[in-house]
């Protein structure tokens, strides 16, 4: 992709980077903000809304301007330690933004190609990436009430012109010494009331995480979960198969079976009888069960192959 050299430092205008229609995702993309590589420089690993750049994920983070934007720091460590730092300070930021941007860092003497390839005149420099397109923001050091400032400023506009995605967060989960995975920080409340048993504490944390960043899917299968535990709590499943055998039209009875088949760890049954209830069922009632069998998809994870034939299942069924 070529590029125009940057010359107007300093300036945020963004109105050209207005959308006329919004874009569709280039086939095989990854998932937004999944963009992962190990050379970022002095600037750390990544955090849920960062990533250092590198040859090899270079192109997957432009790919994710294509979800929300992207915002390339260009540094270098070794030459101007203050860069490093601005480098840091969008880092910081972009999690607090909890997905508005993913700020990929690039080490100008780590990936000088990547600074070659972008024609970047002097480091440091902020550019902005959206839809594949770059514009720069700032080529100064500035405390970072003033970077919040301008990203609240950036975000503001780009929302005026229609550009309100989000990135999803990447997963930040180490193993600690022990080799077993440590909890990543965000759900931590949530997991804990679920290991106490209180359910609806676990709601409340996940809702909240959901509430925050609608795109947060780890957080959103969580709350589906944690809602089938709710709903299902103190509930006899001989009882309730009795009463669905008995009940067929009950539809309210055939939801309840399917959520303890899920806890079960009969999924597929659960996604069958759903499908069977949305293919009997027509206007209000079909709606309410194809949204139950929808959230269920949601708890499950939209890659496990179960709910890609479960949702060609739905498909079959509603046409």
């Amino acid at each position: 992709m070529s590029q125009q050299p940057f010359s107007r430092p300093g300036a945020y205008d963004l109105s050209a980077l207005k959308r006329q229609a919004p874009p569709s995702a280039p086939s095989g993309q990854p998932a937004s903000g999944a963009a992962t590589g190990g050379g970022g420089g002095g600037v750390g690993g990544g955090t849920a809304y960062s990533v250092p750049a590198d040859e090899q994920n270079f192109q997957a983070v432009l790919e994710a301007s294509m979800t929300a934007p992207v915002l390339l720091v260009f540094f270098s460590a070794a030459r101007m330690p203050e860069s490093a730092d601005l480098a840091e300070d969008m880092t910081t930021l972009a999690d607090e933004f909890e997905g508005r941007f993913l700020v990929a860092t690039v080490d100008v003497d780590a990936v000088p190609q990547i600074a070659q390839a972008m024609q970047i005149p002097s480091i440091p420099i902020v550019v902005a990436v959206v839809d594949g397109r770059p514009m720069p923001l700032f080529q100064d050091v500035a405390p970072i009430d003033q970077l919040r400032t301008a990203l609240t400023q950036v975000a503001q506009q780009l929302t005026t012109q229609g550009i309100t995605g989000r990135h999803q967060p990447r997963s930040t989960v180490v193993a600690d010494e022990a080799g077993v995975p440590a909890v990543d920080p965000r759900y931590a409340a949530a997991q804990d009331a679920l290991g106490e048993g209180d359910i609806d504490r676990a709601v409340a944390e996940y809702q909240k995480l959901v509430d925050a960043n609608p795109a947060d899917t780890e957080a959103a299968a969580g709350l589906a979960m944690a809602k089938l535990l709710q709903r299902t709590r103190g509930v006899d499943l001989q009882e309730a198969r009795r009463a669905a055998a008995d009940a067929p039209d009950d539809l309210d009875a055939q939801i309840m079976v399917a959520d303890l088949d899920m806890l079960g760890g009969h999924v597929e049954d659960a996604f069958n009888r759903l499908v069977e209830a949305v293919r009997r069922t027509s206007g209000d009632e079909r709606t309410k069960v194809r949204d139950h069998l929808v959230a269920l998809f949601g708890a499950v994870g939209n890659d496990d192959p179960r709910v890609l034939r479960g949702r060609q299942n739905l498909a079959s069924a509603l046409f």
